[in-house]
């Protein structure tokens, strides 16, 4: 199972075959236009299933199947945090938890980065464990930017989430520790010297035994298409028998 997360800086349409190669089940995609201005001559290029949320039709949170799992909002989901999205994932198989991320929301006067997520962590309590859960996307965030005085820091969200036995990926997979990571997701401005880490996956520890390989892309690679860089995870196929 591969799942991606990628930020594709808008006009998705133009850009969706570059990601498709890699051949994800599930996608991500943070400032994605809403799917009724795709249209794609390649067939192919049209998900099995799609979920898409944000107020401007040219920039909001695509969630889309390139395989037979299907989706389902999970009636909990709070409006406040609309691009933080409580999902059902499943197929005849296999069944988890999904949060798609893309921590904007800029008129939350309280911040409109990680404190998003923070307060998503806290309302979504009961159905954030450690089993079958994943948290994916544009976090905004990184320890790096942490400020001491507020609560719902990026450390903070990190701590909360380790406390329910939910890990970085990433973290896990290179040994990295937070704010000190050696693959950039974000080149601010497309510029290769204003690199950060700023996407993440969290799963929870029984899918973590699973974790196959975590691929950041390179710069050279995606400069062209967007200032972020895919995360992808994938997990071994024993994870179905989970």
């Amino acid at each position: 199972m591969k799942i991606i997360t990628w930020n594709c800086n808008m006009a998705f349409r133009n850009k969706a075959s570059v990601i498709l190669k890699y051949l994800p089940d599930i996608l991500i995609i943070p400032e994605c236009e809403h799917p009724q201005k795709m249209t794609f001559k390649n067939k192919k290029l049209n998900p099995t299933d799609s979920l898409w949320f944000g107020h401007n039709q040219n920039k909001g949170l695509g969630i889309f199947s390139y395989s037979n799992f299907s989706f389902e909002v999970l009636d909990v989901h709070n409006e406040n945090f609309k691009m933080i999205v409580p999902i059902i994932v499943s197929n005849k198989n296999f069944q988890f938890n999904l949060f798609a991320v893309w921590a904007n929301n800029p008129t939350d006067i309280d911040g409109h980065y990680v404190t998003q997520v923070w307060k998503a962590i806290h309302y979504y309590d009961s159905i954030i464990t450690s089993n079958k859960t994943i948290l994916i996307g544009d976090f905004n965030s990184n320890t790096i930017w942490d400020k001491p005085r507020r609560t719902g820091n990026h450390s903070t969200v990190v701590k909360q989430l380790e406390e329910k036995n939910i890990y970085s990926v990433y973290h896990k997979h290179f040994n990295q520790v937070q704010g000190k990571e050696k693959h950039p997701t974000l080149y601010m401005y497309r510029h290769k010297d204003k690199p950060y880490h700023i996407d993440y996956c969290f799963a929870s520890s029984d899918m973590l035994q699973h974790l196959k390989l975590v691929e950041v892309g390179k710069y050279r690679s995606w400069k062209n298409y967007s200032d972020h860089v895919p995360l992808m995870v994938t997990f071994d196929e024993t994870i179905y028998t989970t």
